[in-house]
């Protein structure tokens, strides 16, 4: 590169900058479009609109019905928020969360309307509604062949059954499509007249697409009406304490990461530290392009990306650093230095957005929110590295870093015998693993529960408490929340204000009838307030069974998708075995120290084991990419050990460094942060001590293990 195009990168870097920081500071026009004031939040930090429906007919709706209303409505307030919740209050309410909107009006009439649902012919043509619809259930049937599958049964109503049979009559061989919102979500092929009013829709993949199918179906076939009984709207359940100390937790955080690069890589920490900056500036302003909503949980995955997005740096510099030691000049280390560590930082990186891709197009609420921020967070942090931190490097060599002083070298290093010790390791990781099912069968028998699951998982009790003067979001922390936990020994409380009045609504298990009454009357007897003002109603969990099944089937089809694409890269099902075992490995050690700790388990659970996913796919990716370089180079005095220990400890640096400043995050956040987001932070630092543990002493002893028994089977 030359003097003039170093000093044009060095200025259009700066100036890039510059506009991002400005863009997310302050914003452009009167409004500031692009500022990080205008990104979207959730109910945590702005609050928004509550309303709550009840269903009316002559018959009081079944559970069934309810459950299927409420995921069908999740579903919809998705398109307003990946955040919004939809939730069961009472025997025949439904109560729906949106944040950042302040006007109910404006869809009161989408979300109150009954699912519009018909059966269409290709041209079409209306053969039935959804009224006409008695019953869909899946169910399981013989096919042809004799082998099970999973089909939908339907039942119609006579009118339905007659309408059917007319339209299948003529339809034989032609498709049917099933429309519900003006979206087709089944074409099935009649096959032959339908004339009992009972159908069978096959073809299914397997049980949750039929389930899907059937719960939609129900949806759109149902009586129920649901009008609105109140709609108000919240204040921010955490205020703006929250966000002002996660945001002091990211700059210092980001300010430690920066100079501890600079200390340790000279001039190109310096260089990452600048593509730090430019990495969490994109990440404001793209999240603001996007319309993401923002939620405390999605401050801290931000922080903590930031530690993340320092691992492409650090694989690339201590390539350079090696490069430098083998004798080359600096110039072509570089540049070999960034072609070598390409390869490891695209696995790792595609891995994970393979996850994140997927999630977000089957998961739903918090888990479709998480999907979108990872993702971005992924593609933003390859673009800092391989695009700002490339050319960066490259300008400072040319305008006056060509010593490599300026660099270092890698001091060579004695393999360490990692293997050595895999024996120990995995005994240690068997024990880790066991401690968990043990406790939560301990705390099951004790009357505990498994886990210390959150209102967001198990529901609770919603009393409305008008108080005599507008209580501030610290009163309520500081003076309301201890009354109520003197009632009901847990410290699980969630607390919203109704805006514009004294009201405040406070969540919190499920409370009988006697606890209510002892609730009522400490909170008058603290607070002076009216009792006759006081309303209470049971409520069901905001992450109902439907949603955790999205959650699961998301994650089990992620994890197979990255499977397969690390056997596709690797040419080798053992590497993809290993990646596997090693991240269920580390989800569940967290998940035993959630249960050991009884933290509580509520939506940020979630967000942690999903993070914990794509950074522990990510750690094992390098080494695999090491090991897999090292295989190609190795002579014949090497042998698959050496090799092992050898890549291992070449790549120590990067393992220890990387969670080193994913830690540093995570940790400032849990020391400066609120209670609910340091629930958040102490698992995600058990789960980033565990993936360092787990990428270097599990993730090649297992792939060792599998190659070392192939080759004993074979050689027998």
């Amino acid at each position: 590169m030359k003097k003039n195009k170093a000093i044009a990168v060095v200025i259009v870097t700066a100036l890039f900058l510059g506009l991002l920081t400005f863009t997310a500071a302050v914003g452009f026009g009167p409004t500031g479009t692009g500022s990080a004031k205008n990104i979207n939040t959730g109910l945590d930090l702005a609050g928004g609109v509550s309303i709550t429906y009840q269903a009316v007919g002559d018959e009081t709706p079944t559970q069934e019905q309810m459950n299927d209303t409420v995921y069908k409505l999740q579903q919809r307030v998705d398109s307003y928020s990946t955040e919004a919740q939809v939730y069961q209050e009472g025997s025949d309410r439904i109560n729906i969360e949106i944040p950042g909107v302040s006007d109910a009006n404006a869809i009161l009439e989408e979300l109150g309307k009954p699912g519009s649902l018909e059966f269409q012919l290709t041209d079409g043509t209306v053969v039935l509604d959804g009224s006409e619809v008695a019953s869909a259930e899946a169910g399981v049937q013989q096919d042809s062949m004799k082998n099970k599958e999973w089909v939908v049964q339907l039942t119609l109503t006579d009118e339905g059954a007659k309408a059917f049979a007319d339209a299948t009559s003529a339809n034989v061989g032609k498709q049917i499509s099933i429309v519900y919102d003006g979206e087709v979500i089944s074409s099935p092929r009649v096959n032959e007249a339908i004339t009992d009013g009972s159908a069978v829709i096959s073809g299914m993949a397997g049980q949750s697409e039929a389930e899907k199918l059937a719960s939609s179906i129900r949806i759109g076939s149902l009586s129920l009406k649901l009008e609105e009984l109140r709609s108000q709207v919240v204040g921010a359940q955490l205020g703006e304490e929250a966000i002002h100390t996660s945001l002091i937790a990211g700059a210092i955080g980001l300010i430690i990461v920066i100079l501890f690069m600079i200390l340790v890589y000279r001039l190109p920490g310096l260089v990452a530290g600048i593509a730090l900056l430019v990495y969490t500036a994109l990440m404001l302003v793209t999240l603001n392009a996007f319309d993401i909503t923002l939620t405390l949980p999605g401050i801290a995955g931000i922080i903590l990306g930031i530690g993340m997005a320092v691992d492409a740096n650090v694989i690339i510099y201590a390539r350079i650093r090696e490069e430098i030691a083998a004798g080359k000049s600096v110039l072509n280390s570089i540049q070999t230095g960034f072609h070598k560590a390409l390869s490891a930082i695209v696995d790792g990186n595609i891995t994970t957005l393979i996850a994140a891709l997927v999630l977000g197009i089957l998961g739903s609420g918090s888990v479709k929110g998480f999907a979108y921020t990872l993702a971005m967070g992924i593609v933003l942090s390859m673009f800092s590295a391989l695009v700002i931190s490339r050319y960066l490097t490259l300008a400072f060599y040319a305008l006056f870093a060509r010593d490599k002083k300026y660099y270092g070298e890698a001091k060579e290093r004695k393999p360490i015998d990692f293997l050595g010790r895999r024996k120990i390791c995995f005994i240690i990781s068997i024990v880790l693993i066991v401690i968990g099912p043990v406790t939560m069968g301990i705390q099951s028998a004790t009357g505990n529960g498994a886990l210390n699951y959150s209102l967001e998982f198990k529901g609770g009790t919603s009393t409305n408490v008008t108080f005599n003067e507008d209580m501030s979001i610290v009163d309520i922390d500081s003076k309301v929340k201890p009354v109520v936990q003197e009632v009901t020994g847990d410290a699980d409380i969630q607390t919203q204000k109704v805006t514009g009045t004294n009201q405040v609504i406070i969540k919190t298990r499920t409370l009988d009838l006697d606890e209510r009454n002892s609730l009522n009357d400490k909170l008058a007897e603290n607070f002076d307030v009216d009792t006759t003002l006081i309303s209470s109603e049971n409520i069901s969990a905001t992450i109902g069974s439907e949603m955790r099944k999205d959650a699961v089937m998301a994650v089990i089809i992620a994890t197979i998708c990255m499977l397969l694409y690390i056997w596709f890269r690797f040419k080798d099902i053992r590497f993809a075995a290993s990646a596997v075992l090693a991240l269920v490995h580390d989800v569940l050690v967290v998940l035993m120290f959630y249960a050991v700790s009884r933290i509580s388990i509520g939506n940020t659970f979630i967000a942690c084991m999903l993070t914990i996913v794509g950074y522990s796919i990510n750690a094992t990716i390098v080494i695999f990419d090491r090991i897999r370089e090292n295989l190609k180079a190795m002579g014949k005095k090497d042998s698959v050990y050496d090799v092992v220990n050898a890549s291992i400890t070449q790549t120590l640096t990067r393992s220890i460094y990387t969670s080193f400043t994913t830690f540093v995050m995570v940790a400032v956040l849990f020391i400066l942060g609120v209670p609910s987001i340091r629930e958040f932070a102490l698992p995600l630092m058990v789960g980033v001590v565990c993936g360092a543990y787990s990428s270097v002493c599990i993730t090649g002893a297992l792939w060792y293990t599998m190659k070392e028994r192939q080759q004993k089977k074979e050689n027998a």
